[in-house]
């Protein structure tokens, strides 16, 4: 659909930063950035790097997105360290030096507040700004996007940089807001430490972030009850400190690993297993499932038998193993029960990692309740009523996951032509092309956001963003003012992401669905056909002159 196959004369070509006279120019801008986490902080150094002026709006005070708002006790990565961050500057792999395989909360938000430093991007943030309406006009071509303290911008490609882990869910239970001790939501931690000495506490959820918390205050806490809706496979993070002839081994292997990590289908550099588990003994798989179980973090699924979760076989032996092994740590035999999965298979639902936590249950001031046989019936002043009666608390955690995928997006008050809402166009499951821009909403990409990712989420969302940035370059060296997607091409992306459950494992029940929000529809919000399919199909549309994209000039872009 592209107009142009050539580019313009150096006379035709639009300079960055043009603006309509008579303009403010704090109140125009090339390329508007919403969200300063690890994709936006990203997108906003390529759009300055290509020539763009460009401006990012956060809704925090602070850098790091998920790893800004999620400072919870013993918040850390679940892929190496090394591996979540950029690899764009040789430099700055060389100066940062990780301190452990798996960091801390505290150690990525410094390195997120190192990078926008190290490249002087902050000067180009507005912290405290919450996009609260992003609406286009068809005659300009350009976005007015205001925020929450009032601003105002009106910007001509419009970058939702919003991550699909930004918008905290708590279920509805009856009373919570009568509730006069503490609570709080993992993805919106204070960042005044809770004192949790002495307090009788409530958690309920053991995702990925409760089952981090769970052993980091058990030993400050009075009483801890956790209350658990589904049980997860669980293995050990195996975290350790990066030795100082590891760092020399990172710094030298530097190319090597960017290559790995630029091309790897996982995003880590983890290497699967090239064979079933059904080729070794029964003998040899128990050796080799101890192996995986010393392993650290996701090497439990990417490291292991390439038939490890399609195979029933295989899968419910390695799942037999964890349960032993769980029956083997935890002391009291019914809370161990209560802790194996019943419902699903390894990589049914997406694997926690944790350090500590079934020892945890083994501590006399821990207790685990099951509220699918114990249900919560509502919370009252002073504490959580069950089935079983009411357990006073001081304090409430919620660790109750996401409105993942399409959760930020929806609540930015996007209005496409003729005003269509985002989230009435989405209202049966998002509809993108390559995971980052949806018809009708010409000028508005989303890298990071639904139907991008299944794997190690930055190593996917930088391909996306090195794609949008390209793009924006190609619209602007061929004299256009708005590019749009071709419906057609975000039908036939939305249907092989609709029609690929079969080519990952997670069932539809978990959050990867949406299945965790009441009334949310239950559609794919990964991408299950994986980052080769992503890379290739970049690469096809580049090749071809961004042929799924029109291009055309804005009615009043002279005026």
């Amino acid at each position: 659909m592209s107009e142009s196959t050539k580019a313009p004369g150096a006379g035709e070509v639009r300079a960055a930063g043009t603006r309509r006279p008579g303009t403010n120019p704090e109140d125009e801008v090339d390329v508007l950035v919403v969200g300063a986490g690890v994709t936006g902080i990203y997108q906003l150094h390529r759009a300055r790097e290509a020539g763009f002026s460009a401006r990012l709006w956060e809704a925090g005070t602070g850098v790091g997105g998920t790893w800004y708002w999620n400072r919870y006790p013993e918040a850390r990565f679940d892929s190496e360290s090394y591996t979540y961050g950029y690899l764009f500057s040789k430099e700055l792999w060389e100066e940062w030096e990780w301190s452990e395989q798996f960091a801390g909360q505290p150690e990525i938000e410094r390195y997120f507040n190192h990078v926008v430093d190290r490249f002087d991007l902050r000067r180009d943030i507005r912290f405290g700004t919450k996009v609260t309406s992003a609406v286009y006009d068809e005659l300009s071509g350009t976005w007015t996007v205001r925020g929450s303290d009032g601003t105002e911008v009106r910007a001509r490609f419009l970058v939702a940089a919003t991550g699909i882990l930004s918008v905290p869910f708590i279920p509805g239970i009856p009373g919570r807001d009568t509730f006069r001790g503490d609570q709080h939501h993992t993805g919106r931690w204070p960042k005044v430490p809770v004192d949790f000495t002495g307090k009788r506490v409530a958690q309920i959820g053991t995702g990925s972030s409760g089952v981090q918390i769970v052993p980091a205050i058990a030993d400050q806490v009075a009483q801890l009850t956790v209350y658990q809706k589904v049980a997860d496979w669980l293995t050990p993070l195996n975290n350790a400190p990066i030795s100082p002839e590891q760092q020399a081994e990172l710094k030298a292997d530097f190319e090597s690993i960017r290559h790995t990590l630029n091309t790897s289908p996982s995003g880590f550099l983890h290497t699967i297993a090239m064979r079933s588990g059904l080729d070794d003994t029964p003998e040899q798989r128990q050796e080799f499932y101890e192996e995986r179980w010393n392993g650290p973090g996701f090497t439990k699924l990417s490291e292991h038998y390439m038939d490890m979760t399609t195979n029933p076989t295989v899968n419910a032996e390695w799942c037999e193993f964890i349960a032993r092994k769980i029956r083997d740590i935890v002391k009291d035999p019914e809370t161990a029960e209560k802790l194996i999965p019943k419902d699903h298979g390894y990589g049914g639902r997406r694997p926690p990692f944790g350090t500590g936590y079934y020892e945890a249950y083994n501590k006399p001031n821990v207790s685990l309740v099951d509220i699918n046989t114990t249900p919560i019936t509502r919370i009252t002043e002073t504490g959580i009523e069950t089935a079983d009666g009411v357990e006073e608390f001081d304090i409430i955690i919620w660790a109750t996951g996401y409105d993942f995928g399409t959760g930020a997006l929806n609540r930015l008050g996007v209005r496409g032509r003729s005003g269509l809402p985002l989230e009435e166009y989405w209202a049966d499951g998002p509809r993108t092309y390559l995971g980052v821009v949806t018809a009708g909403f010409p000028n508005f990409f989303f890298p990071g956001g639904p139907h991008g990712a299944l794997g190690n989420n930055p190593r996917y969302s930088g391909d996306q963003v090195d794609f949008v940035t390209d793009a924006l370059i190609h619209t602007r060296d061929f004299g256009h003012d708005v590019i749009e997607v071709d419906p057609a091409a975000e039908e036939e992306w939305t249907a092989m992401m609709d029609g690929s459950a079969s080519r990952s494992s997670f069932l539809e029940s978990s959050y990867f669905y949406g299945a965790n929000i009441p009334g949310k529809p239950v559609k794919q919000l990964l991408n299950p056909t994986g980052r080769m399919t992503l890379q290739q199909m970049i690469a096809d549309a580049v090749a071809n002159d961004y042929a799924a994209f029109g291009f055309t000039k804005a009615a009043d872009a002279s005026a």
